[in-house]
């Protein structure tokens, strides 16, 4: 079994054919014997918090796509714990859950910002091996997450900046095509 924490990132490899994961970056939240539990941090949707949750109309607060897992489900990262209590610390700078109702209020004070929370419907999720079964298979490559990747400011560069993350040899990973026949 390999040996994952939490706040490692997934980074899809290049030519992944999977559409749910294809150029996507999964946050590892809990990883468990009994399986795999994450977040995909770089699919902005058109979505606001307010389209999901009647308190929150007038806050302008963007939803991700979380990963094909659990549609119902809404999770968010945040790096505030000193107004979000009860969040899991993934890593320095990056908590996952706590009170929701401190985020909404946090959001509605104008004490949190839209740069230091993100919101996700849906998730990512492997049963028992599987994820370790992905990465013997190559589908991932992995780093350790920073704040200044999962809440950067242009989701749709998450994933080249986490491949660029990997140092000068995948560089120009970053900008292979999806299909290798274009290149």
């Amino acid at each position: 079994m390999i040996d994952f924490t939490c706040g490692t990132l997934l980074i899809a490899e290049p030519f992944m054919k999977d559409p749910n994961f294809q150029r996507s970056v999964v946050l590892l939240c809990e990883h468990e014997s009994t399986g795999s539990f994450g977040i995909t941090i770089n699919r902005l949707t058109k979505d606001l918090l307010g389209d999901f949750i009647p308190d929150c109309e007038n806050l302008a607060c963007p939803v991700f796509d979380g990963g094909p897992v659990g549609k119902d489900n809404m999770h968010f990262l945040h790096t505030r714990p000193d107004l979000i209590e009860g969040g899991k610390k993934l890593i320095d700078g990056i908590y996952w859950g706590g009170d929701f109702q401190a985020a909404v209020d946090a959001l509605h004070q104008k004490e949190i910002l839209n740069d230091e929370i993100r919101f996700y419907l849906g998730y990512a999720g492997w049963e028992e091996k599987q994820l370790n079964d992905e990465m013997d298979e190559k589908s991932w490559l992995t780093i350790k997450a920073k704040p200044s990747i999962v809440f950067h400011k242009n989701p749709s560069q998450i994933w080249k900046e986490s491949i660029k993350q990997l140092g000068k040899a995948f560089h120009p990973v970053a900008n292979y095509p999806l299909d290798p026949s274009y290149n």
